[in-house]
């Protein structure tokens, strides 16, 4: 049997920077906290931790002072800054630069719409670290959708301005672009006034063309990734939709051996948030005395 670990998965640099500082700070530190989880894998969590990588939540983050807090990939509201620096804390910041541009978007755009009486839109997962970093911007005014009914919403007759999650599908967002202009032209309203951005991460929505085509050389495909990751759950809906054969797993210890049976070539693919290191272990998990690509 031969199992292939698909060249173009793993890590996209925003994450693989956050990373590579994090581990650079605890080469001279015993411990870095850090608000978060690193990267939405719970086995990279624990592989940080054992170096002494400390998660902390946004209640912890309040009773910190004096010390040094990482910011991870997926970048902070405003009000994150302004703790810090009431408590006097060092940030690292590891924010991706593709986030970081999109906030400053979505903060130009809901300045102007503030002014027009619109509306600021996010096709996003409510909760989401990044969302939550975009939604600041707008002083939490935006609105979150992430389906049809969450489009009621919003308000037709006014301007809307749309962005996008970063890790969003890209088929996903234009299905919500479409929604929109209906609801819009249902409710008589001026379609000139909606303005949509595509503001999904080219890293990511690149992988979604070239994960079809290695989902469809493979008789079976085995998706690496942490089941809280928003970009594991789209690239998985990809692969599974051009090879029915295809499972989900965090780690190697789920592998099941009832889903090779008389087959040859096995595929492993995985999310941006997913580490080499870990295709790796599947890999050799599934492989056993078999050849290795």
């Amino acid at each position: 049997m031969q199992v292939t670990i698909d060249k173009n998965s793993g890590y996209c640099f925003g994450v693989e920077f956050a990373i590579q500082m994090a581990e650079d700070e605890l080469a001279n530190e015993k411990m870095l906290y850090c608000l978060g989880d690193i990267v939405h894998n719970s086995m990279e969590v624990e592989r940080l931790h054992q170096k002494g990588l400390c998660i902390i939540d946004r209640d912890e983050l309040a009773q910190l002072h004096d010390c040094k807090v990482l910011i991870r990939a997926h970048g902070e509201p405003p009000e994150t800054y302004q703790l810090a620096l009431q408590n006097n804390l060092e940030l690292i910041d590891a924010s991706c630069p593709v986030v970081l541009k999109l906030q400053n978007r979505v903060k130009h755009a809901f300045d102007a719409s503030t002014r027009q009486n619109g509306q600021i839109v996010i096709y996003g997962q409510p909760g989401h670290a990044e969302v939550a970093g975009l939604t600041g911007q707008t002083g939490n005014r935006a609105l979150i959708v992430m389906n049809e009914a969450d489009l009621d919403q919003i308000d037709f007759a006014r301007p809307v301005t749309l962005f996008s999650q970063t890790t969003k599908s890209t088929a996903g967002f234009y299905k919500m672009k479409e929604l929109i202009e209906a609801r819009i032209a249902a409710a008589g309203g001026n379609l000139q006034s909606f303005d949509a951005n595509d503001s999904i991460c080219r890293q990511v929505s690149n992988r979604e063309p070239a994960l079809a085509k290695f989902a469809q050389e493979h008789e079976v495909i085995v998706f690496v990734s942490g089941r809280k990751s928003s970009n594991g759950k789209a690239l998985f809906t990809v692969v599974q939709q051009h090879n029915p054969r295809s499972y989900f797993v965090e780690n190697a210890a789920e592998v099941d051996d009832a889903w090779f049976a008389g087959i040859e070539t096995v595929g492993i693919c995985g999310a941006t948030s997913t580490p080499l290191w870990l295709m790796r272990q599947v890999q050799e998990r599934i492989a056993g005395a078999g050849v290795l690509a």
